[in-house]
């Protein structure tokens, strides 16, 4: 297989015009030291092949699966996405708890589609993008958070210099299907918490061992509970700082932490007013 049909280890990503945005910017954070779970970088010929049926496509995912351990997060990372002009929030598909070689060919094939739906068509309208979409792939080890979210360095309204962080229990998928309103915290520039806003997150979304991730009820006392401490906020707030030393200019951060690790999922450049969509996730199909 010729070079640009062969994935490459997360960490090595740096050639945005055959792996994409997201899949350079997890490979610039994992040099920067920040705790980016363990990945591959799938080129655009690679996606391609896969998503046309070829065998030899087939054999390269086949050393995907076998070089990364337990379920897979398999998200899009399109050439533009998540660059300084467009985000491409909410426009792609990911697929949670992919396990086999079946299912990460099936997953890489519906990502690929996806880049051609309606809406993913007319955000590259909206924004002037020129050609038809090229689709780089990302695929991660799942991690089973116990609580995930998001993290803006500056306030993705209003410009203000404080952070901003919604945050849920479980997969911050919670959100993305609008099942639960997030815990809202801000933060000044030296870690300071300026708010507290309890949301209702009534359910949680949960990777599970041997079947798809699925939303289960929260126990009626967590409802209303703020699920981060001031430790966690503490966390969050030095892997903002981290972020800013990293990268030019305001970052969207998506974040999860495990037990007591936190672990950075996606970071793109703030774009303009924004909320949370990070990725559309086809949890009926997984």
């Amino acid at each position: 297989m010729i070079a640009s049909c062969a994935a490459v280890a997360l960490g090595e990503a740096r050639d945005e015009s055959e792996l994409g945005g997201k899949a350079v910017q997890l490979g610039a954070a994992i040099r920067a030291g920040l705790p980016v779970p363990e990945g591959m970088a799938l080129p655009v010929a690679l996606v391609a092949a896969a998503a046309a049926g070829e065998r030899a496509a087939a054999a390269e995912l086949h050393v995907v699966r076998d070089s990364l351990r337990g379920p897979l997060a398999v998200r899009s990372s399109c050439i533009g996405e998540d660059s300084a002009a467009a985000s491409f929030a909410g426009q792609h598909l990911t697929r949670l708890n992919v396990r086999s070689l079946d299912e990460l060919v099936a997953a890489v094939a519906a990502v690929w589609r996806s880049g051609c739906s309606d809406s993913a068509l007319a955000y590259r309208r909206r924004l002037s993008l020129g050609g038809g979409p090229r689709m780089g792939v990302v695929v991660q080890r799942l991690l089973d958070p116990e609580v995930a979210g998001v993290l803006f360095t500056r306030h993705p309204v209003t410009g203000a210099d404080e952070r901003v962080i919604e945050a849920t229990w479980g997969l911050g998928e919670a959100v993305v299907q609008g099942l639960v309103t997030p815990d809202r915290y801000r933060l000044s520039p030296a870690g300071e918490v300026l708010e507290r806003s309890p949301g209702r997150k009534q359910l949680a979304i949960r990777a599970r061992p041997d079947a798809a991730p699925a939303s289960e009820p929260v126990a009626a006392h967590l409802v209303e509970a703020l699920c981060l401490d001031d430790g966690q906020l503490a966390s969050l707030h030095s892997l903002a700082r981290r972020c800013e030393e990293a990268f030019q200019g305001p970052s969207d951060i998506e974040w999860a932490f495990t037990d007591a690790d936190l672990h950075l999922l996606q970071r793109r450049a703030i774009t303009g007013a924004a909320t949370w969509r990070p990725c559309v996730t086809d949890l009926d199909d997984q």
